[in-house]
């Protein structure tokens, strides 16, 4: 979504200083609003505020969450001044002030920067018009791209100290509108993640009804994806809330996570250590890279083909790596001993220390005052919300290193029930008893816990694994031309040329049953692709943009010969190859609106959400093949959206261009 602006200014036509009128709205209109448009804004004032109630709601709402306040100070409304007063209060960044002529600066901030425009009757003058907005439209860009770099409210500047409030506390009771649409879209992000659809997370992740919270949608985002192991698309997320936000704590330590997962330990420890650089008492960071020195000893022993005995010598061999991350999850604790998960790795790796050198150590004191700390910080969490299970799952790590068989059945059986059969925390737990299991530790104890955790798994379905083709067929196309259409585009004699093209571009792709199609359904180009894909034994997967019974009569029924485009519809929907539609109102949620209320293109929307389902397969796996005259369409979303779409991510593209066709 754009980033969005709030203008404070006049309303009507008001007196200046002189008496002479000046009208604010052709301002606004012919200026104001052009020049922040012109910077790639969302623009809104509050008497274009469509809902009913007190306006003075939304005013205090937009001063808080807009990206950008621009206030006219032409003259000296005290409406205006109030609204710049309240938002320098509640923001350190993100104000342009902007003034026609007049006698006098505003001594209050005399020394900000402005910008003066040109005034020619009470009107912006034409002959200055498209040079103001230009120099207002480029003073607007550079206050965004410093957004993190330079304070302009005052009231911060002189209060070094001031820390501004967490928006999302500052929840206005009467902009419940507001807040209802940003948790029903948070919603819709974990639906999707449980559902194991990235495609759709990738959508709405570009969707945050606030913009001004789109840090936190990102946020939210890459987190679904990374616990769904998309980690590619994880990163994308979060380097782009650090695109916004350069110093977000969490967006970084995420960032490191992903690259950690992706194999570049390097990158991740470099982003750890500039972290802890700024903040050297981070738990959550010093608990990170703890995990990445503790993947490095694993890596170092943990070969494929190995004996236990070599395994065993081995992690014995490489305790200099064992030691270091037995340092940072230590640190980590002791930076906060209600951080319970560093405590119990930092124990569990003294305990596997102790074993592989075989003799008492200079830890074994701190480990005993350790437990004490790691039982109490767990127990404390126990009953909190989304603690329940991890802390449970503790006490059960705790009596493996010190406890009877019995002891561990019965701790990890109450940790199981609070798992809410969250199949990944399960396996998680078990993957680290494995781990004590190949080096021998605790023997008895780890295979008391590992049993009453496979008993568990085995009551549960894995995770679904999705197919994941050979390769992805991504198509877009004209629609068959509608009866008397002015200028033709796709006539419907030309369907046998088409529908032949089609078929040799799936052929020199090498397109087979091991691969998957998809595209929407409309008539014409969609669906002589969908045919040629099942003739070849793909799967396919048609994704509409509208309800199927809108969508019939739309895309499909308009076109010439729209009956039996819809009977070949059908008889596709009913072939065994072709998955289930997808219908994106359904996935999706409601279709996503502007400050003016007014709801985005269903087609550019589905063009984003096919592209995304095929990336989510994978970037090397997509084709994109397009039946294509090269020229805009007829509305927004067409195949000219999707080729400007798809060139951005990748450059395997097969371009039917019909201007050569017929």
């Amino acid at each position: 979504m754009k980033l969005h602006a709030f203008v404070a200014m006049p309303f009507g036509t008001k007196p200046d200083a002189d008496g002479k009128p000046v009208d604010f709205n052709r301002i606004y209109d012919e200026l104001l609003r052009p020049a922040l448009e012109q910077a790639g804004l969302d623009v809104i004032r509050a008497d274009e505020e469509q809902r009913a109630g007190d306006i003075r709601v939304d005013m205090f709402q937009e001063l808080l969450m807009a990206d950008l306040v621009l206030v006219d100070l032409t003259i000296d409304n005290p409406n205006v001044w109030y609204e710049l007063g309240v938002r320098h209060a509640l923001r350190a960044r993100g104000v342009v002030l902007t003034l026609g002529p007049r006698a006098s600066k505003p001594f209050d901030i005399y020394t900000d920067r402005k910008l003066s425009y040109h005034l020619k009757d009470g009107a912006p003058d034409p002959a200055f018009l498209a040079a103001d907005i230009a120099a207002l439209a480029t003073m607007t860009r550079a206050t965004l791209d410093a957004f993190h770099e330079r304070t302009v409210s005052p009231v911060y500047t002189l209060l070094p100290n001031l820390v501004e409030p967490d928006w999302k506390t500052l929840r206005i009771g009467a902009a419940r509108e507001f807040w209802e649409r940003y948790d029903a879209w948070s919603a819709r992000i974990e639906a999707a993640r449980k559902a194991e659809h990235p495609e759709d997370i990738l959508v709405l992740a570009d969707e945050a009804p606030v913009t001004a919270l789109r840090v936190d949608a990102r946020l939210k985002a890459g987190k679904a994806l990374l616990k769904g192991q998309h980690f590619h698309f994880a990163l994308e997320q979060f380097e782009t809330a650090l695109a916004v936000d350069p110093v977000n704590l969490d967006a970084t330590r995420q960032r490191g996570v992903c690259l950690q997962r992706l194999g570049r330990a390097d990158d991740a420890r470099a982003a750890y250590q500039a972290i802890l650089d700024e903040h050297p008492r981070d738990v959550e960071t010093w608990s990170l890279l703890g995990r990445l020195d503790k993947d490095a000893w694993v890596a170092a022993w943990h070969r494929d083909g190995s004996t236990p005995a070599q395994m065993r010598d081995d992690a014995a061999y490489e305790d200099a790596l064992l030691l270091k991350a037995i340092g940072s999850y230590v640190t980590a604790f002791r930076a906060d001993p209600g951080h319970y998960y560093s405590g119990i790795n930092a124990l569990t790796l003294l305990r596997l220390y102790a074993d592989l050198v075989g003799r008492p150590t200079e830890f074994d004191a701190q480990a005993e005052c350790m437990a004490g700390g790691v039982a109490w910080a767990a127990g404390c969490q126990q009953d909190k919300a989304g603690e329940g299970y991890w802390a449970k799952a503790t006490l059960g790590d705790l009596r493996v290193l010190r406890g009877s068989p019995a002891d561990v059945t019965e701790a990890y059986k109450q940790a199981i029930t609070l798992a809410d059969k969250d199949w990944f925390a399960l396996d998680s737990t078990l993957g680290q008893l494995r781990l004590l299991a190949a080096l021998g530790c605790a023997p008895d104890q780890v295979t008391a816990g590992i049993a009453a955790f496979e008993r568990a798994l085995a009551r549960l379905a894995p995770p679904e694994q999705r197919w994941q083709p050979d390769k992805t067929f991504l198509f877009s196309g004209h629609m068959t031309d509608a009866p008397g259409r002015k200028e033709p585009r796709f006539p419907a004699d030309k369907e046998g040329l088409a529908a032949d093209a089609i078929a040799r571009s799936l052929d020199e792709l090498g397109a087979g049953p091991a691969d998957l199609a998809l595209t929407q359904g409309a008539a014409g180009g969609d669906l002589l692709f969908a045919e040629a894909a099942l003739a070849r034994g793909l799967r396919v997967q048609l994704l509409l943009p509208l309800p199927e019974p809108d969508f019939i009569a739309q895309s499909i029924l308009p076109s010439s010969d729209g009956d039996n485009w819809r009977k070949r519809y059908y008889q596709l929907r009913g072939n065994p190859l072709c998955l289930p539609p997808r219908v994106m109102p359904d996935c999706l949620g409601p279709l996503p609106q502007d400050a003016h209320g007014k709801a985005l293109s269903p087609f550019e929307r589905c063009n984003l959400w096919l592209l995304n389902s095929a990336l989510a397969l994978g970037i090397a796996r997509t084709r994109f093949i397009c039946l294509w005259n090269g020229s805009g369409g007829d509305g927004p979303g067409g195949t000219e959206h999707m080729m400007k779409e798809v060139q951005k991510r990748t450059g395997q593209v097969t371009w039917l261009d019909t201007r050569k066709m017929w």
